[in-house]
């Protein structure tokens, strides 16, 4: 799953940035990603008003339920991922990715527009775009990110001040039986996706990203915890 040596796209050179403290074309983008294809910047975050979520938990956990809900009790707004992969027929440009060719990802990577990026599996890269999520921050907007463990370590050395959640399923078990019930991958990719988010879970409680661990066993009590939680760190009385 690792590759060493990773460099941004259309560079025959690691980028000058120090690397920071990874999901195969087509799949989601929570997967875990290339460690070594990490990298950051260390300019300090912008002030700001309003607050940035970070969400990450396994495939399958409930993620994006969670995120959209909490959004619509806040009147918040999701931040759009940019990516090199291939747009699907299905899929709009600036709604459900900022779909780039390699060449403009490097110029955005160059011009220090990602608040965190990498390479995913050797292949296509993907970053969380800077711009819109500060200007909405200065908004005072809650801004959420649907994040893998390593985007949200990055996020978390650039913008101290953002609240990091992360949703566990209930058990082993339950994990197992819900990426089997999606019914979208075979046994083996299932088998690997478990591997993954045992793996991730682990880095998730021991890299201090995330403020809040949240149990996804009834997903009308998560929502509402999770509301809770981030209506507490709001100071709004919304929750």
């Amino acid at each position: 799953m690792h590759e060493s040596h990773a460099m941004p796209p259309g560079s025959g050179t690691p980028p000058t940035s120090p690397p920071p403290p990874g999901d195969s074309d087509g799949l989601p983008p929570d997967s875990p990603r290339d460690d070594d294809a990490m990298r950051g910047r260390d300019a300090p975050p912008p002030a700001s008003t309003g607050l940035l979520l970070v969400v990450s938990g396994p495939s399958g956990v409930g993620k994006t339920t969670i995120v959209r809900r909490v959004l619509e009790r806040f009147e918040g707004v999701f931040s759009v991922s940019a990516t090199t992969r291939p747009r699907t027929a299905v899929e709009t440009d600036g709604v459900d990715y900022h779909f780039l060719d390699e060449k403009t990802f490097q110029s955005w990577i160059d011009e220090d527009r990602f608040l965190e990026y990498a390479q995913v599996f050797g292949r296509s890269w993907y970053g969380t775009p800077r711009e819109q999520i500060d200007s909405r921050l200065h908004e005072g907007r809650l801004v959420a990110l649907d994040i893998d463990v390593q985007g949200a370590i990055q996020i978390r050395e650039r913008m101290p001040e953002s609240f990091g959640i992360f949703v566990l399923p209930p058990d082993d078990e339950e994990l197992l039986r819900r990426l089997r019930s999606r019914g979208r991958e075979d046994e083996a990719t299932i088998e690997r996706r478990h591997a993954e988010a045992t793996r991730e879970m682990r880095i998730a409680r021991e890299c201090g990203a995330y403020d809040e661990f949240v149990v996804n066993d009834d997903l009308d009590r998560v929502v509402e915890e999770t509301i809770r939680l981030v209506g507490r760190r709001l100071g709004s009385g919304r929750a």
